[in-house]
């Protein structure tokens, strides 16, 4: 554990989820490939759908609905939904159809292999502060065995503007009744993570991906609070 900067008192922790507690590279690649497997499926018509049309369809969606992605999973499934309608299925069709699309991609994000050190930190901390996660994704902790460790989970979209918007870090502080200084958010990402945490008055703790050094970090914005290479250091704060 490594400090930058005084630590203060802390009254609760807010997690990030992705490559914070799990690691997500492999879940997200599977999943990609098993949701457009499913969509080719669907119908006749999308066979022949390739990842890079999908693409052009997220990124179209962007340029009309700047805002569309503060919620990761509304903007795939109106992608999805588009792709159905250029094939030439119904609107009731296209629509059915996203949803079931949705319903296959949120089975296959939710299949995660936790770490047995992720359960027993989590455990240890719940005995002594509230828990929170905060994600710019779709994963659902209760999916995969974390959901018992948070009081609630906020998700960028239904909650707010994603990650290092300050709409969830203060929508925590405010659903806890504790000050946003006495909060320490732990994650994985300068900016998302650690910029926004500080920034909306937090205090933060990175843990620092393998190979990652914060003096040559591109994203290096703000310092954290403290540096973690292993997310079982934040018991000693106990």
């Amino acid at each position: 554990m490594r400090f930058y900067r005084p630590l203060g008192h802390i009254a609760a922790l807010t997690f990030d989820l992705d490559d914070t507690l799990y690691d997500n590279r492999l879940v997200i690649q599977r999943t990609e490939q098993e949701a457009l497997a499913f969509v080719r499926s669907y119908h006749p018509a999308l066979k022949g759908l390739e990842n890079t049309e999908l693409h052009r369809l997220r990124q179209s969606l962007r340029e009309s609905e700047p805002e569309i992605y503060h919620d990761v999973t509304e903007w795939r499934r109106r992608s999805v939904e588009r792709a159905m309608l250029e094939a030439g299925l119904t609107p009731e069709e296209a629509a059915a159809g996203a949803n079931a699309a949705m319903v296959n991609f949120a089975k296959w994000r939710s299949r995660i292999d936790v770490p047995q050190e992720t359960h027993d930190t989590l455990a240890r901390l719940a005995k002594k502060w509230p828990l929170v996660a905060i994600t710019n994704g779709n994963a659902q902790p209760e999916l995969f065995g974390l959901g018992e460790y948070f009081k609630f989970v906020l998700r960028a979209g239904p909650d707010g503007r994603s990650k290092p918007f300050s709409d969830m870090y203060h929508l925590a502080a405010g659903r806890l009744d504790v000050a946003i200084g006495d909060i320490l958010h732990v994650g994985d990402d300068l900016t998302t993570d650690v910029a926004g945490a500080i920034r909306s008055g937090m205090q933060a703790c990175w843990i620092k991906p393998q190979g990652a050094d914060l003096l040559q970090a591109a994203d290096s914005r703000l310092l954290p609070h403290i540096e973690i290479s292993r997310l079982a250091s934040l018991t000693s704060l106990i």
